[in-house]
């Protein structure tokens, strides 16, 4: 009698417990789906947070460049003696002021284009020092001609970099 007993207990359980299963991978799955939406509007809130300050920083990571553009430097950069070592190293500490000055950008642009905007520096750095090594160049106006001239025969670093920055700024959109 007392397995009858127990069979139909288990007769009248099984339901429930069917029932149990099945609201329990509903539930689940509903709170899964819950959490996935809600993470996906958080993503969406920062980035639309993020967006303008990353664009921000392309565009005066673009000002940079521009501003160290050998072109741009010589002319807005005068020396301010005879002495073509003083005046490169003048243009030097301008292009390093300038980098200093921005430093704080590389927080909203990838590590690719940070690397590609300290290249640039580097490449414009390293210009300057090998035109001023060159045996025509005595004076600093030597040097900005030399400078101006490698300019006209060639791409600068910083219209270079200045291409990556389009690049980047492609991306994010």
């Amino acid at each position: 009698m007392e397995e009858v007993n127990i069979i139909q207990l288990l007769f009248y359980l099984l339901p429930a417990v069917i029932v149990a299963l099945v609201a329990y991978y509903f539930f689940n799955s509903y709170f899964k789906e819950e959490q996935k939406r809600r993470m996906y509007q958080l993503r969406a809130e920062n980035s639309r947070q993020a967006l303008p300050l990353r664009l921000q920083a392309i565009e005066r990571m673009t000002l940079f460049l521009e501003r160290i553009d050998p072109g741009s430097l010589i002319i807005r950069v005068k020396p301010y003696n005879e002495d073509q070592v003083d005046y490169e190293n003048l243009l030097i500490k301008n292009i390093e002021q300038e980098f200093e000055h921005n430093l704080a950008q590389q927080v909203y642009v990838s590590i690719e284009c940070w690397n590609a905007i300290r290249a640039t520096k580097n490449a414009t750095i390293a210009l300057i020092r090998k035109a001023n090594k060159m045996e025509e160049v005595n004076s600093p106006d030597k040097l900005r001609e030399l400078i101006l001239s490698q300019m006209v025969e060639k791409t600068s670093p910083s219209q270079t970099g200045i291409a990556y920055l389009k690049k980047e700024a492609r991306d994010i959109w």
